[in-house]
């Protein structure tokens, strides 16, 4: 009997799961993720889990991956450092898709070069600029993504700039036309720096991972899951991690259906980040037609229409001291919880945690503390303020208010909070859960604590925030509840389509719609209920859940293994590759085929596609043959636009898309 191996890395929990076969689920685990070494999480997970199921490692035939990281990662704007080489754009096009927000304040080459709509070189590439530019790059850059004009046409001039960052700089580098064949070169161009930022961070997830599972002798494949819910190999997502946006969400999508048998319903999975909404229709997860969105970046990624909002449990709570009523306002990012950093290191947070709740003045930091997270690029390429405080935090747990000591220096540690080198805590809806008697998992007493210096907080009105650490808990729960309901009821909305005139993000909010919710009789009586089921997912969805489904008045389900739905779904997934192609018309008689070794030209149409349709159907069949797939399906199609020009039918643009999909191999 063989046995599968599920793992999902979260935020805050690293899962695992054995499944027997795809059939049924016979040992789950969770382990706290080890952002130091996440290699000690998923050791710990998968030995628990092992040893509940109490099988040999070695029957394990199939271990899978999936990961929040990515995502994580764009959602709080964090990577490493990286460059771009934009090839034959022009200045204002970074401002398009995006662009100059996710570069911040990275290097960017505008080189000469490029082609055109039928894939002809546009201009020469500039060779001598290229090699000025690699041979004076910043240190600091990490990784090189490489976008050229119109390269899903004519990639070469990619090709060759990538070959010579290989020759000069050594560095890893993306280019976009292996992440993408559409057009729109801005944001092929996003997504090529989006991946580059991240090739550093899931390599290391890989292969630590992968250290792991052979320590426990583990030694069967090890495979990823897409941000589409499929499967791809450990070492494809080591070179396109940017595949792995929503690759946790996408998987619990996957699990959903498997745990509930839900033909139509919505997937609400709220992790310590993210909460992640997507719909199963007919029993299969609907796919984002223009490229996953995280955050504020749309990607050219295919990937499951996901809705990913910063809320969580970990969630960062803010006061909202201005105007007079006041309140608080949950995420978008996310902080470890002061009853977890607590519990972790008791003699360095609750002696403080004390004394700001004796003091009779609370403090703006009350509550809040740091720590180094360390790994390869620590103390790497830092501003003199921030390695000062970097030592001021030194190695252990300190309170924000002896590292913070001017104003300028919160902009500092915040620097290095995304940088990823300094982890912060502070009070989120877990430690009001812990207060309320709801969780039990950490320190409840630093909860307490924590949230009674908070509550003596004053509003924009004067009046203090809450009369106790209770009273501010269940604040913070009735908060989460009320944004999980707006975000769930605009994922609805959208939905709907066009059938109203405001935005679905309006319509979610507004006051006629949240007075039908709450049943509203008066001279008018107003219902409204969501008029669709709801797949709570994550450990915490039993918790909070309840009340979401109470508020919109539908069937919410909450399966058993709703915690480890994410570390389900990665391991009864499909290895699936989709290719497409296009071919185009430069001239009446003439059709062309954008390949990747360049263009081609036939004098006839159905030729033209069949080159096409072949080269794709070799190129998917192949690469899914050595992902290790087996009764593998293949199936093309065509899409072949065409215009009526003086009773003539005129050859306008051909568009084939191929894929290609099969069960993962299970090694025996």
């Amino acid at each position: 009997m063989t046995f599968n191996l599920g793992v999902d890395t979260g935020g805050t929990y690293t899962d695992a799961v054995i499944l027997r076969g795809e059939e049924e689920v016979v040992a789950s685990a969770k382990a706290l993720t080890t952002r130091h070494d996440l290699a000690d999480g998923i050791k710990e997970a998968v030995q628990s889990a092992l040893a509940q199921a109490e099988i040999d490692p070695a029957s394990v035939g199939l271990a899978s991956l999936s990961t929040t990281l990515a995502t994580n990662a764009l959602v709080e704007d964090q990577g490493a450092r990286v460059a771009l080489i934009a090839i034959g754009f022009a200045e204002n096009d970074l401002e398009r898709a995006g662009l100059s927000k996710a570069l911040k304040n990275d290097p960017v080459l505008l080189l000469r070069g490029g082609h055109n709509h039928a894939g002809t070189e546009a201009a020469p590439l500039d060779a001598e600029a290229l090699d000025a530019f690699l041979n004076t790059l910043d240190p600091g850059v990490t990784a090189i993504a490489v976008a050229a004009r119109f390269a899903t046409r004519n990639p070469a001039h990619e090709i060759a700039v990538a070959e010579k960052v290989a020759e000069i700089a050594g560095l890893p580098v993306t280019t976009s036309h292996t992440l993408s064949a559409k057009l729109n070169g801005p944001k092929r161009a996003l997504t090529a720096v989006l991946n580059a930022r991240l090739v550093g961070m899931i390599d290391r997830l890989i292969g630590r991972a992968q250290d792991a599972l052979l320590d426990l002798s583990v030694t069967a494949p090890l495979m990823v899951v897409r941000g589409d819910g499929a499967l791809m190999t450990a070492s494809e997502a080591q070179l396109r991690p940017i595949e792995t946006i929503l690759s946790g969400p996408a998987a619990s999508v996957v699990g959903a259906h498997w745990l509930t048998g839900a033909d139509t319903a919505l997937v609400s999975d709220i992790g310590g980040t993210t909460t992640d909404i997507a719909l199963v229709r007919n029993g299969r997860p609907a796919i984002d037609p223009d490229g996953a969105q995280v955050g504020s970046f749309r990607t050219m990624v295919e990937a499951v229409a996901m809705r990913t909002s910063g809320l969580g449990g970990d969630s960062q709570v803010h006061l909202l001291d201005k105007g007079l009523s006041g309140g608080v306002r949950l995420g978008p990012k996310r902080v470890l919880p002061v009853s977890l950093m607590a519990s972790l290191d008791p003699d360095s947070v609750l002696p403080v945690l004390e004394q700001q709740a004796r003091s009779e003045t609370p403090g703006d930091h009350d509550g809040r503390f740091v720590r180094r997270v360390g790994g390869a690029m620590a103390g790497h390429g830092l501003q003199p303020l921030e390695a000062q405080l970097m030592e001021r935090i030194g190695s252990g747990v300190r309170p924000v208010s002896m590292v913070v000591q001017k104003r300028m220096e919160s902009s500092a540690l915040t620097r290095l909070i995304d940088r990823g080198l300094v982890q912060v805590s502070g009070i989120t809806p877990s430690d009001a859960a812990h207060v309320l008697g709801l969780l039990n998992a950490w320190d409840g007493a630093a909860a307490h604590l924590a949230l009674t210096s908070l509550a003596r907080r004053r509003r924009g009105d004067g009046e203090v925030l809450a009369p106790s650490a209770e009273a501010l808990a269940q604040i913070i729960i009735d908060q989460l509840t009320r944004q999980t309901v707006d975000t769930l009821l605009e994922a609805a909305f959208t939905e709907e389509g066009e059938r109203f005139e405001e935005s679905p993000h309006a319509l979610a909010r507004h006051e006629l719609l949240q007075a039908g919710l709450s049943g509203h009789s008066g001279f008018i009586a107003l219902q409204a209920r969501l008029n669709v089921d709801v797949v709570g997912l994550g450990a915490s969805a039993p918790t909070y859940y309840p009340a979401v489904g109470e508020r919109l008045g539908c069937r919410m389900l909450l399966p058993k293994h709703a915690g480890v739905a994410n570390a389900i779904g990665a391991v009864v997934g499909r290895i699936t590759l989709r290719r497409s192609g296009t071919i185009t018309s430069p001239s009446d008689g003439y059709y062309r085929v954008h390949l990747e070794a360049g263009p081609e030209d036939f004098e006839d149409a159905d030729a033209a596609l069949d080159r096409l349709e072949t080269a794709l159907w070799e190129d998917a069949f192949n690469a899914v043959k050595k992902a290790g797939a087996i009764g593998i399906q293949v199936s093309a199609h065509r899409d072949v636009r065409t215009a009526e020009v003086e009773g003539r039918t005129m050859f306008i643009e051909a568009e084939i898309a191929v894929e290609a999909n099969g069960r993962p191999r299970v090694a025996v």
